[in-house]
């Protein structure tokens, strides 16, 4: 009987591999046991996976092309940041003829992943902070730059339908929501040291959000707005330097990053005991691990891509160069920054961008303490803390172009601006003596304060 070539022919297969001839004809050939196969596949992978890693790991960045750095400081808005030149002519708070440059201050989110909401996208004409939503203002706080006092604005000088409740026998305050017992502020004053002491751009950004899950017991989607303060960089090492010779430390801060704080070896001590008291200045600046050198540029840039505090991770031009370039779009893409020594611009922009109005005018201090120690430097002392801090220079020269580009722009849309800048910070109903008296308050002034 001839054989029907059509005919369908089914075979039950276990571990048996069923292949179809040239013939038609179905064979049965054994399979290795599936144990033994599924081995095979898995080292393999593993095989794989390990190569992906060992690659990515060890090739320097000659070969990596695609690293993060890489990608970072060859994108087109760093590119931009980076030709943005200072304008020395700036020089007062009327900022005549600041250098117009179009800016793309949102950056990629692989860069800047949970650094918030930028201030272009706050500048929209549909935005509005929404206090009673799940808008957070995040305060970093750079030691020396006149935080203490602006985080004092934030809670207790603020037109608000309700105001921040603050204690007399603690510094701090409640700055809840209109209706719901929420915090829209994250700050020294409101909620405390919740990531560390003065934490950083990289401890802020990876912490936030679970510590207010944990605050307020329930996970939200929030809006993050970042904002902090920058000062000119001698002035500032020069009055950290007078405040850690009185005796604080700031022990407490966790230089935390991918994970884990920065150990010993890392960050090796500049003193032995409690603190660094009566310290002169020429050991001060002698300490290559004193984190005062350079301290705006560090805590502004995304220390991962420079191996946190691990120096021998890259070569020292190639980690600045990063870090620099890192500090400076961190700044550019957060919600809001201002300078110590343009108070009455840095008000108004905070103003109009949140679209919030402080009760009283900031205070313009321009003969410091510091401003004089600066005077009284020795010229070999000024030439090594200029390049002991020669990023934060580098880095404050865009902050203050930047920060009068934004003034300008402010001031064009603003039909009422003469009026509105002469009279900051006048709500009539509000002026007077505050609640009570912080100065008179000095807990943890040495450790934690400014």
């Amino acid at each position: 009987m001839p054989v029907d070539m059509h005919k369908n022919v089914s075979v039950q297969v276990d571990s048996d591999f069923a292949l179809l001839l040239p013939s038609g004809v179905y064979e049965i050939k054994k399979m290795e046991p599936r144990s033994k196969i599924r081995t095979i596949i898995l080292f393999c992978l593993f095989l794989a996976i390990a190569g992906i890693i060992g690659f990515g790991y060890f090739c320097q960045d000659q070969v990596c092309a695609l690293s993060k750095r890489a990608v970072i400081l060859q994108s087109p808005d760093m590119m931009a940041y980076n030709e943005l030149q200072p304008n020395n002519n700036n020089n007062n708070n009327n900022a005549g003829g600041s250098t117009s440059i179009a800016l793309k201050a949102s950056a990629p989110q692989n860069i800047i992943a949970n650094a918030g909401l930028s201030y272009e996208d706050v500048l929209n004409d549909d935005f509005q902070f929404d206090m009673d939503g799940h808008d957070v203002m995040v305060f970093l706080h750079i030691q020396k730059t006149g935080g203490t006092s602006f985080g004092r604005h934030l809670v207790r000088d603020l037109d608000l339908k309700r105001p921040c409740e603050c204690q007399r026998q603690r510094k701090r305050c409640y700055c809840f929501r209109p209706h719901r017992n929420e915090n829209w502020l994250f700050s020294r004053y409101s909620t405390g040291w919740k990531c560390g002491l003065h934490a950083d751009w990289t401890e802020l950004t990876s912490c936030v959000d679970a510590e207010l899950d944990k605050n307020e017991g329930e996970t939200a989607k929030r809006r993050y707005f970042y904002i902090s303060l920058l000062r000119e960089p001698i002035s500032r090492y020069m009055s950290e330097y007078r405040h850690v010779r009185r005796g604080a430390t700031w022990k407490g801060s966790r230089h935390w990053c991918l994970g884990r704080q920065a150990t010993a070896a890392e960050l090796p001590p500049c003193y032995k005991g409690k603190d660094w008291l009566d310290v002169d200045l020429d050991q001060f600046a002698g300490c290559e691990s004193n984190l005062a050198a350079n301290r705006q540029t560090r805590m502004l840039a995304d220390l991962a891509l420079v191996g946190c505090y691990n120096k021998s991770s890259m070569p020292a031009h190639e980690r600045d160069r990063v870090m620099l370039a890192s500090a400076k779009r961190n700044l550019a893409a957060m919600a809001y920054f201002g300078l110590t020594e343009y108070q009455k611009m840095s008000q108004y922009i905070f103003e109009e961008t949140f679209n919030l109005r402080f009760a009283i005018p900031f205070e313009q201090h321009n003969a410091t303490i510091s401003a004089t120690a600066v005077t009284n430097l020795r010229p070999d002392q000024r030439r090594l803390i200029e390049k002991l801090n020669s990023l934060d220079i580098e880095l404050y020269a865009f902050a203050k172009n930047l920060l009068f580009q934004r003034f300008e722009h402010l001031k064009a849309k603003d039909a009422n601006f003469a009026q509105r800048f002469a009279n900051l910070g006048n709500i009539f109903y509000k002026q007077g003596v505050t609640e009570f008296n912080w100065d008179s308050n000095i807990e943890d002034a040495l450790s934690t304060d400014h």
